[in-house]
């Protein structure tokens, strides 16, 4: 009878502490993008793999069950992922132990193998709802659509998702395919609900606006850590940071009218997102409170054992980083000017064209979403160039009709991967459509054949661009990397003295 007696009584103990209320603390961050070390915005330090590690550290010590996740692109943008190709981050990342980690696009740009090591070698979960890796054997057993947390004695679902997009912008290659992301998330979250799971988080990799727009579609979200826009929302604010996007969290209704919190943290690791959600014992979110993205700067102390991580491993790079290539008398931003054009995009372009002349080229575009990064003014290091355009692309000269120009000109200001264009070539925008366009110099002129010089990327059909893809002219790829001719153009153009040119003029 006492055995009986005291098996009921762990039994109803159990029971209840599998429906009780329970806090949870969420720290997350996304898009890292191989920044393992601090990034400089208004000549201060933000970021970094070690002072991620300290926060990280401090508030699982601190704050009630705490988790750590990460919305995916931790590949690509800087010489570690040059050089290690995701391994210096791995090193890293495992000291640190997130909790889960969503896959990115960025996770494909080198192919299977690199993301294969990583997910293999990981000290934590790889997620991925909508990807089919069936006919990919070594992601196959690897990469999990969903993982569920002990947190507190509760279990806590993560189900991972990464752009519908992944085979435009990525290379991910034939052998995995996209499932549609909202019956292959749903169908994920369904079966954690039906184990009995009733707390859920979505972490995504499909931009800020994509998971508002998911949330409204589904059921059963009770929280949304997302990436992939690079999007800062909430009261987090230095000298040099962009205005916030939206609310953090941002509140949506999903489709049975029930709200769910969506979050992001911008990118490389400059922010690290946190905040409470208090649950009830039925699994509902009665309460998100002390949410507030914090702003990593060098207040924050470095934690030595990961900072050792990454000393040794940029011990091999240090020298080739820090070499100067050039000088500029004022930053050099990334981001678009009133009129739309980018004083980066500028330099890339001109320095494709400069190394593309000589094989006939007369113009030369770069696409928005491959100029990575800013420069500041001063002294321009060959880190800092390849942080510019990470991506190893190659310069392919293209035979183009004055039609295809136009066209693809206009799908990237009217779908996405708007081209940016090199000296003597402009256009208009007028109220979304593209007119006045010049190229060479001279008026476009629809009938007449021009050659053009594009990065691989998008003259394989990246970001969708479908019209250079397919087009019937002359395609060759000269083998010349996209960085060695910024390289050459830095050098030969040094110091730097730039303005905006009106190289795309767009009003409404």
């Amino acid at each position: 009878m006492r055995l009986l007696a005291a098996l009921i009584c762990c039994a109803t103990a159990t029971l209840a502490l599998a429906d009780r209320p329970i806090t949870i603390t969420v720290l997350h961050n996304n898009d890292l993008h191989s920044h393992l070390e601090p990034v400089n915005i208004s000549r201060k330090p933000y970021g970094g793999y070690a002072r991620m590690a300290t926060l990280v550290k401090k508030y699982r010590a601190e704050d009630p069950n705490p988790i750590f996740l990460n919305a995916g692109d931790i590949f690509q943008g800087t010489l570690f992922f040059n050089v290690y190709e995701g391994l210096a981050d791995l090193a890293a990342l495992n000291a640190i132990r997130p909790d889960a980690v969503a896959l990115g696009n960025h996770e494909f740009d080198r192919g299977i193998p690199p993301i294969a090591r990583f997910s293999k070698n990981a000290a934590f979960p790889v997620l991925s709802a909508n990807l089919d890796f069936s006919k990919e054997p070594s992601l196959k057993d690897v990469v999990k659509p969903s993982t569920v947390l002990k947190v507190g004695g509760e279990e806590v679902g993560v189900v991972g998702a990464v752009t519908e997009d992944l085979k435009a912008i990525s290379s991910p290659g034939d052998t995995v395919s996209l499932k549609p992301i909202v019956a292959s998330v749903q169908a994920e979250i369904d079966a954690l609900v039906q184990r009995g799971v009733n707390k859920i988080v979505l972490l995504t990799h499909i931009g800020f606006a994509e998971d508002i727009a998911l949330v409204k579609k589904l059921r059963h979200v009770d929280l949304v850590v997302g990436g992939h826009s690079h999007s800062l929302v909430g009261e987090a604010t230095a000298p040099g940071f962009p205005a916030s996007r939206g609310d953090y969290p941002t509140a949506v209704k999903d489709s049975t009218g029930r709200t769910v919190y969506v979050f992001q943290a911008w990118e490389w690791g400059k922010l690290l997102g946190r905040f409470k959600a208090d649950f009830d014992d039925k699994g509902e979110v009665v309460r998100v409170y002390d949410a507030k993205p914090i702003v990593v700067d060098e207040t924050i102390e470095e934690d030595l054992a990961v900072k050792s991580v990454v000393d040794a491993l940029k011990r091999p790079i240090a020298d080739l980083g820090n070499q100067p290539v050039g000088e500029t008398k004022g930053e050099i931003s990334k981001e678009p000017t009133a009129t739309g054009e980018s004083l980066m995009g500028n330099v890339i372009a001109d320095s494709m064209l400069e190394a593309a002349k000589k094989q006939g080229a007369v113009a030369a575009f770069t696409n928005a979403g491959g100029v990575r990064s800013s420069i500041d003014a001063g002294t321009i290091t060959y880190g800092e160039a390849i942080g510019v355009v990470p991506f190893s692309n190659t310069i392919v000269l293209l035979e183009l009709t004055g039609q295809e120009i136009l066209d693809s000109i206009q799908f990237g200001v009217g779908k996405g991967g708007r081209l940016l264009p090199s000296r003597g070539t402009s256009y208009k925008v007028v109220g979304g459509k593209v007119v006045e366009v010049k190229v060479g110099g001279e008026m476009l002129n629809v009938a007449k054949s021009y050659t053009v010089a594009l990065n691989s990327f998008i003259a394989s059909g990246g970001d969708g661009h479908e019209v250079l893809k397919n087009a019937k002219g002359k395609r060759i790829d000269t083998g010349n990397l996209d960085i060695d001719a910024l390289i050459a153009f830095l050098k030969a153009n040094n110091p730097l003295d730039l303005k905006p040119e009106a190289r795309i003029v767009e009003s409404r």
